[in-house]
Order: C-alpha cells, then structure tokens, then sequence
C-alpha cells in the first residue's frame, strides 16, 4: 500500500506532484494500492476548494487511485489512541504555555484531565521522547538515525484536541495499512516521529522509506511552495502539458533509457533505486524543451481542439510552429493572429486590402505556388510590396514560417484568415 498525503492550505508544488507520481507508479508496478489523503487537520491554514483542486490535478495526469479520504474524517481515532497512549504513561498533559515543555509537567495523570477541563486550563497531550536513538533504512539515503533529543516530547494533541500532523500522519498510516512511503526529504525529521508513535502503539508491521531529494530553484536554494514557478497550477498557466511535466518530474536526477516518453512507457523501466540522492535543479528551459516534443508527438486533432478547433489540419498547423514556440500558449498567439481581423491600417495596409479583395473573388486553390502565382498577377504586386504584405495578412505577422508550409492547413479558411 502507498499513499499521497497532501495538504490543503497551498498550491500543489511540482515537487509534491513528483512525491504522487513516483508513488503511483511503485504502487502500479508492485500491484498494490494507491490511496490519496488529504491532510486537512490544520483548520486555519486549510483553503477551501484546494483540495478539489489536488483531486483535479491528479486526474489530469491520470492518477488513478483506489480511494481518497479527508484526515479529518479520522479525528475521533486520533483522540481515541492519543488517550489510550496518556492512560498507559506513553504521553502526558503538558499545560507549559511555551513551544517547549519544561518538563514539570510529566507528573500530570488522567486524573487531572477532569479538573483541568473545569478549570479551563490549556493544554496539550505530549508524548514521551524515546529512550534511545531511532534508526531505520532509507531506500535512497542508507542508514538514518535521529536521537531521542532530536524527537523530543512532541505534542501529538493540540489544545483544542485536534492531532499534530505527526500523529495524526503515523495514525492514519496505520490505519491504511501503509507498506512504503515515498516523500520529500523536508520530512526527514518526521519519520523518526512518526516510527516513535507506530512503536508505542504497538504497531509491528514493516514499514520502508524513501526520501527523494529536494527540487531546487536557479539559485540554488530549495524551491517554495510559495514560488509561482514551482506550482503546478503555474505551469499549466504558461501553457505546459501534463505528459511533458510527467515526463520532466520522472528524468529529473534520474537515469532514463530515453529522453522523451510517457508515463506508461515509463512503467516499464521505472526503478526508485535509480533516483539520484543530490537536490535536483528545476530547469524551465529543458522543460519548455520536453513540451515541444510532447506537443509534436500530440494527435493533430487533439491539439487543434486545445485552440478551439477539431480539424487535424489545424494541429498539424500549430505543429509548423514548434520551432519557435514551445508551449501551448505560445502556439495560441501564433494561431489567434493567423485567424484574428487583420489590420488595414498599417503600412503595408493598402497592399494588404487588395490581396484581400483579391481573394474574395478567387476560387479555391489547392497549391501554395498557384495561389502565389494568381494573386501576384491579380495585383500586379512585386518583390516586397507583394511578400510583406501577403505574410502579414496571411499570418498576422511580419515573420515566421514559410508561407509554402503555412498555406495547405489554412487554405480552406482562407476567407477568414484575409479578412
């Protein structure tokens, strides 16, 4: 069994997207569950709709999943184990009003809870530090080992009885029955917490780790949650597919047969011991790269559809631009302009309206050279004053592809695009 557990309170980072990914496909390949969590017990930080969201994007990049559930849904067990943990002196009542406990407070039973509730009395459920260092076997990283000062007497229930997100993370893995758990190495520290909590509850069933390095920005610090750059919902913004960020997220500090595949493809060779222990730079330029490539490989009327056509003609248009536009967007601009009400003002305006006119009244012409050739003699235009114009009606810009290339993809919208 694994899981994605991700929260609601932000953007869906491109580095959670590649903790879900990596997850899904060991699920798939060792024919095991995969389960989505949304981790929603930090009321105050929550966002609402963010987690229909995270539902979304997974769907996009076809991230099946066997169930999905709210951590919420499982506040009652929490509670639930939190006391049994506080009747077994496992943990104690802390009603220390700083971060940290002092320590004084490891002599407070069940008994008090009754008069601190009357009282009104703040406090939290803390348990236990460990006795002895915690060490476990990362898949990625080796032997990790964290010291009973380094776990500390964490709080596992908040004042208002709502779970930390550690215990309410090692109690909802339980729950599950969580075999392996693959996620970023910002939550290193959790492990050993979250192993601590599995243990006092008695929990025996083995559970492995993996933690995949940090995504770094150009600058070479890890890449925030807050970075436009570094969310998904920006990328799709800019215009990015989600086969090429799929693509991208799998190669990044990885060894891959090939450069460009899908996600299916991917399955078949895909191997988690292969990923690169070192932090991995967040590269917009190869990625743009991998995009065209995608959007080249892209079914012609597929494509066309994303700028509101279903004619393949027009996908194999767009596809004319690839070697100067990389993303969707990009194309977008080169399409619109094609189709947009052309200008007749400009300074090539007056050439320009007599093609038009021209054209109104031609037939309809199968060839570029033909269609060349007829307009040329129909204007009597020559040398500049007939190909700037021509390109700009044509197109809506002054330069660009061949016209040659352009012309059998827009030859039965040619009335429109001359207008």
């Amino acid at each position: 069994m694994l899981r994605f557990a991700p929260s609601p309170t932000g953007e869906m980072h491109i580095g959670e997207l590649r903790v879900a990914i990596f997850n899904y496909m060991v699920a798939k390949q060792r024919d095991v569950n995969f389960i989505v969590r949304i981790e929603d017990t930090d009321k105050e930080r929550n966002i609402t709709g963010k987690d229909t969201e995270i539902m979304e994007i997974l769907e996009k990049f076809a991230l099946t999943h066997d169930s999905v559930s709210h951590q919420s849904e499982n506040l009652h067990m929490h509670q639930t184990l939190a006391i049994r943990l506080l009747e077994e002196k496992k943990a104690f009542v802390c009603t220390c009003k700083s971060p940290n406990c002092s320590g004084q407070c490891m002599d407070i039973g069940t008994n008090n809870l009754s008069k601190l509730k009357e009282e009104k009395t703040p406090f939290v459920i803390r348990i236990k530090k460990p006795e002895c260092n915690i060490i476990y076997q990362d898949l990625l990283k080796g032997e990790m080992s964290a010291t009973p000062d380094e776990v500390d007497s964490f709080v596992i229930l908040r004042e208002d009885s709502t779970p930390s997100h550690d215990f309410a993370c090692a109690c909802d893995d339980m729950i599950s029955g969580v075999t392996l758990i693959i996620r970023g190495e910002d939550h290193l520290l959790n492990t050993p917490k979250q192993m601590h909590i599995k243990t006092l509850l008695g929990y025996d069933q083995e559970t492995e780790y993996a933690h995949l390095p940090n995504i770094l920005n150009n600058e070479d610090n890890k890449m925030s949650i807050d970075d436009d750059a570094g969310s998904v919902k920006w990328l799709f913004e800019q215009g990015f597919i989600p086969d090429a960020i799929a693509n991208y997220l799998i190669a990044l500090g990885n060894e891959t047969p090939t450069e460009i595949f899908t996600m299916p493809e991917a399955l078949e060779w895909f191997d988690l011991f292969k990923i690169s222990t070192s932090p991995v730079k967040f590269d917009i330029e190869k990625l743009r790269f991998i995009n065209r490539k995608h959007l080249e490989m892209m079914d012609d009327k597929r494509l066309s559809v994303l700028f509101g056509f279903a004619d393949e003609n027009i996908g194999k248009l767009a596809k004319v631009y690839l070697e100067e536009a990389s993303t969707i967007n990009e194309l977008e601009e080169k399409i619109r302009a094609i189709f947009k009400p052309k200008d007749f003002s400009g300074e090539w305006g007056e050439q320009m309206k007599q093609m038009s006119d021209v054209i109104f009244d031609a037939p309809m012409i199968n060839t570029y050279d033909a269609f060349e050739s007829y307009i040329m003699e129909k204007t009597g235009l020559q040398g500049a004053n007939f190909s700037k114009p021509l390109r700009h009606l044509l197109t809506g810009a002054g330069d660009g592809p061949e016209l040659s290339n352009i012309y059998p993809y827009i030859k039965s919208y040619i009335l429109e695009v001359a207008s």
